[in-house]
């Protein structure tokens, strides 16, 4: 039996293209779960860097999303569309989801829930999907990281980086992080990570070269392109793969391609959210057996920094562009 639900809801709006100003309230109609969707009562979503670059107009809603931002939530199901059977009202899940986060509620499809790990509360899982998503995608499916390799991951203390830490290493991995502060340094460490370099203070490159006596790194997930980028060409071992998840400083940069020659260099990267439900399902999929047994053996760890009532999501996106927070920043309806 489906679940009572309101007809409107608050929800968080991007007034127009801007700062955190233009995130306001406003009344949504509560939408009706389609053909293989559900519909959840949302009990956290989590704010992403996405979410501050769709706010500003620079990151497109794909067609047929909803405009409202947010990429994964947490929460309790309450109503299903035709066609869902894996899943029942009251089951409390987490999601992928295109958009639609920042509200009370909201329809996903069905594929892309999973359930909330052992020992996670169902608010800590509304930081869960979207992160441990790409990094599933572009460190293990893009760039084949193996057991008893390096790894190097870019902004180690956020969300993203600090699941890159987690996995690389229950995976086997020797894992490097760099981050912008000592304190940010332990959390990577704390998390982990075996060497943390402190990126505005050490040089990753050199840090990295006498970390692995000479021979370099053989995987690098960055957020940060831009200048980084021949650095990091600088620094790959041979037969290195250097995947890209966002390019905060810049898409565009003088590199010396030859590297990548001479050392059988791959060069890659992906976006999440552009990607269709079949796709995002086989995500989902892999991360339910490979990684969520991973909790219960007692190998993560989550990384909530701080909790934001949903009508202060513009305070959550200043608190993300600062760059002050460690882990992941949480809006709860």
């Amino acid at each position: 039996m489906s679940q009572t639900v309101p007809a409107t809801q608050t929800a968080i709006e991007i007034s127009q293209p801007g700062g955190p100003e233009v995130l306001v309230p406003a009344t949504r109609p509560v939408p009706e779960p389609g053909p293989g969707e559900v519909l959840i009562r949302i009990a956290a979503a989590g704010v992403n860097r996405a979410d501050t670059l769709q706010r500003q107009g620079r990151y497109p809603v794909p067609p047929g999303a909803s405009d409202i931002p947010g990429m994964e939530c947490s929460g309790t199901i309450v109503q299903r569309g035709d066609g869902v059977t894996q899943w029942q009202d009251g089951d409390t899940v987490c999601a992928l989801m295109t958009g639609g986060g920042y509200a009370e509620y909201a329809t996903v499809p069905a594929v892309q829930c999973l359930p909330i790990p052992a020992g996670v509360s169902v608010v800590d899982a509304g930081g869960l999907p979207e992160t441990f998503a790409t990094v599933w995608t572009n460190v293990f499916e893009r760039s084949h990281l193996q057991p008893g390799e390096t790894f190097l991951v870019q902004g180690g203390s956020s969300g993203i980086g600090i699941t890159a830490i987690q996995l690389a290493k229950a995976f086997g991995s020797t894992v490097l992080t760099t981050a912008g502060s000592d304190a940010k340094c332990q959390a990577c460490r704390d998390f982990g990570a075996d060497l943390a370099i402190n990126y505005r203070t050490q040089d990753f490159v050199a840090e990295g070269k006498a970390f692995t006596g000479g021979r370099g790194v053989d995987a690098i997930l960055d957020m940060v392109g831009g200048d980084y980028i021949p650095r990091e060409l600088e620094l790959l071992a041979r037969e290195g793969r250097l995947c890209f998840v966002a390019l905060m400083r810049g898409t565009r940069v003088e590199a010396d391609f030859g590297l990548i020659h001479r050392k059988h260099l791959t060069v890659t990267g992906s976006t999440l959210r552009s990607r269709s439900v079949a796709q995002k399902a086989e995500i989902v999929t892999a991360l339910r057996e490979t990684v969520w047994p991973l909790w219960e053996q007692g190998k993560l760890r989550t990384f909530t920094d701080r909790l934001f009532p949903l009508r202060e999501a513009a305070d959550a996106h200043r608190l993300m562009e600062s760059s002050e927070h460690i882990g992941k920043i949480l809006l709860v309806p």
